[in-house]
């Protein structure tokens, strides 16, 4: 079998730190992905050989524990990759995958195109989606995670991502402590959303995967191609917060990056 016990070299680490991502080829098995779609078309009440049962731009479906979700994303590569990322035995393995946004080919607006963070706890004020909030020890989430389980070229709605964007971020976080911002903080503060002047596409083939910084900012876009498109954007759960601040200086690169943005401020 080959050696996984380092599934990313020395470069992609690096990477992970200054660009908030890496993308891993082949991390689970295209068999994987094709049982995947079967479960995730049946549930979408779309025909896959009917283009004109299409009807919506997007249709979200929810998490998934089945046996195909399961071991898609606990691959001995992927098991690897978390916890060079994020520390060993400092994540929980994931039990499936979250929600899958199965997105269409269509002329219409999918209304759920803006860039953003993923938030990952909610605060004593929630009321609705906008009051989810992120603070600079990322509590509740480890990792943003996108699995492609179809083909995904640059015509079918790759997730957008702004390269760097999550040292900006953290940089804005850093103030507000524990309780961090909220989503509605962050439009009303920062309308430009962290624009970093560059862009990269999640693109590639079903089994592709990019394990993304939790404060790595991205967004959804029209699907202008042909073949729908079936991703899902989990977390990677920690097993608690991260740590700025490590007695032994045993830092995992996520919270590299962290303290490499605030140390630049």
């Amino acid at each position: 079998m080959p050696d996984t016990s380092h599934a990313l070299s020395a470069a992609q680490l690096d990477a992970f730190i200054t660009d908030g991502f890496v993308r891993i080829d082949n991390a689970f098995s295209t068999e994987l992905a094709g049982q995947g779609r079967a479960i995730l078309w049946r549930d979408t009440g779309c025909d896959p050989d009917d283009p004109a049962t299409w009807t919506k731009p997007v249709i979200r479906l929810g998490g998934y524990s089945d046996q195909p979700f399961r071991e898609a994303a606990n691959t001995p590569t992927l098991l690897a990759a978390y916890d060079q990322l994020v520390g060993k035995d400092r994540w929980v393995p994931p039990q499936g995958l979250g929600t899958f946004p199965v997105r269409f080919p269509s002329k219409a607006e999918p209304g759920d195109d803006g860039w953003h963070i993923d938030g990952s706890f909610a605060g004593d004020d929630f009321k609705d989606f906008l009051d989810i909030r992120a603070n600079v020890v990322s509590k509740g989430r480890a990792l943003l995670m996108l699995f492609l389980f179809s083909d995904v070229g640059e015509d079918d709605a790759p997730t957008r991502i702004r390269v760097g964007s999550h040292l900006d971020v953290a940089r804005y976080l850093a103030p507000a402590g524990d309780d961090g911002r909220s989503l509605r903080d962050m439009i009303a503060d920062r309308p430009d959303w962290f624009d970093t002047g560059k862009e990269a596409l999640t693109t590639g083939p079903a089994g592709t995967v990019y394990l993304c910084h939790p404060f790595l900012v991205h967004a959804a876009q029209k699907h202008r191609g042909s073949r729908v498109k079936f991703m899902a954007q989990p977390p990677l759960m920690p097993r608690g917060l991260l740590e700025l601040d490590r007695a032994d200086g045993d830092y995992s690169p996520v919270e590299q990056a962290i303290r490499a943005a605030l140390d630049g401020q």
